[in-house]
């Protein structure tokens, strides 16, 4: 296989990319591409992101050897990077400090954002919190109502937390209403996009910026076992922990690589996401062109998945290419595999996996058993799963749980007589 190249080619993978916004968008994204390109390389904004990675997020997030459930499985050694371990909960919050110190940089004074599980919002809150910004986060009424312990920590960071009641009321009209906001207030404002998708520069900014799981996952296999891994194993919703990951391997083709997509709770339109994995077909959406769950007319199908951040219809440019060169394998991952990584890792390494991550672990089961002792996996645990425990406990059947909520809800209606 010939080397890939990491960055895009003038916002282009082969035919995936590109930058097909709205006139009134066009100016704002020149800029941004224009300062990205020079703050990138620029030796203090470096050196102030990265010690802003340490000092405030946490970083390096640890590399841990999964010895209880490799030993379970018998098969592969499995390594599992911690990402749920990083400020706020997941890897979301690496990109939304690189975008938020460039806005700052830009000169901009106000951030919006779309979130989906919340995660995305939760991190740009935070990020904005510290940096002194002010933020407003853009969410899918559906998405408000399961993932509600989210948006009560967005607004107590100071965020605005706006519903948006329009379309399927999730992930992709969350991007819809931030992208009308920019078009409307672009003088002070900048959009930070979460994923690795939307028009050029932000599929190159984002996995730059989230590159830096990668890198430490290399240089902590390394120094733990020597060498590289077999197989890499990361969730894939619009694609931003699983590029960052992917990114530091991408030319090291002994290494294997797979994205775990959201199977849901079947193979009809509607009730999964899985783009690649399933039926999805080249689109031009939101900005850019990729592959998309769509109908014969071009508009988006539903999509399903127990997890928030795994059910966008689309899927980002780059990681399309690599699935069409062949670069990166995809799974499908249905919600009650899903839940049963989840125990399983709970109960065998002392986890809580974000359902989006669970996603991955539910391919690590599988192709450990698969590929056989000797072998080395690592899964990207991109979040940690608290904020799950409504759709969790509600999977499980959990009554005790609900029980509690209904005695707390007395509880606090007895106080507020």
């Amino acid at each position: 296989m010939k080397d890939i190249r990491i960055e895009s080619d003038k916002g282009f993978f082969g035919q995936f990319g590109g930058r097909y916004s709205a006139e009134i968008l066009r100016p704002v994204l020149l800029e941004l591409e224009e300062a990205f390109c020079k703050y990138i390389k620029d030796k203090n904004f470096l050196n102030e992101f990265n010690d802003t990675l340490k000092n405030f997020v946490g970083r390096p997030t640890p590399l841990l050897f999964a010895e209880n459930a490799t030993r379970e499985l018998g098969g592969a050694n499995i390594y599992l990077k911690l990402e749920g371990l990083a400020n706020t909960g997941a890897h979301k919050i690496n990109n939304a400090i690189g975008q938020a110190l460039l806005a700052k940089k830009m000169g901009k004074t106000r951030i919006i954002a779309e979130t989906g599980a919340g995660q995305h919002g939760l991190a740009t809150a935070c990020a904005c919190a510290r940096l002194g910004l002010e933020c407003e986060v853009f969410m899918g009424e559906v998405d408000i109502a399961r993932q509600r312990p989210n948006v009560f920590w967005m607004e107590l960071f100071g965020a605005k937390v706006t519903p948006v009641t329009s379309g399927t009321k999730t992930l992709k009209d969350a991007v819809n209403a931030a992208l009308r906001e920019w078009s409307e207030r672009k003088m002070d404002t900048h959009y930070l996009l979460g994923s690795a998708l939307g028009p050029y520069p932000f599929p190159d900014m984002v996995r730059e910026f989230q590159s830096v799981i990668g890198r430490e996952t290399r240089e902590q296999f390394n120094e733990q076992k020597g060498g590289l891994p077999e197989v890499l194993i990361a969730c894939v919703g619009g694609g931003s922990n699983s590029i960052g990951f992917f990114s530091e391997f991408l030319n090291e083709n002994s290494v294997r690589m797979i994205g775990a997509e959201a199977g849901g709770k079947g193979d009809k339109p509607g009730e999964n996401a899985s783009r690649i994995a399933g039926p999805g077909t080249l689109g031009i959406v939101q900005g850019y062109k990729s592959l998309f769950l769509q109908d014969d007319e071009g508009q988006l199908l539903p999509t399903h998945s127990i997890s928030a951040g795994l059910d966008y219809a689309g899927i980002g440019p780059q990681l399309a290419y690599l699935a069409q060169i062949g670069r990166v394998e995809f799974t499908s991952e249905k919600d009650s595999e899903v839940i049963e990584a989840f125990k399983f890792f709970a109960k065998t390494e002392g986890i809580i996996a974000a359902l989006e991550s669970s996603h991955a672990l539910s391919s690590c089961i599988k192709i450990a058993k698969k590929i056989g002792k000797g072998k080395n996996i690592i899964v990207n645990i991109s979040g940690r799963g608290d904020k799950d425990i409504f759709i969790t406990a509600s999977a499980m059947n959990d009554n005790k749980w609900f029980q509690f909520l209904k005695d707390e809800v007395k509880r606090h209606e007895q106080k507020n007589k």
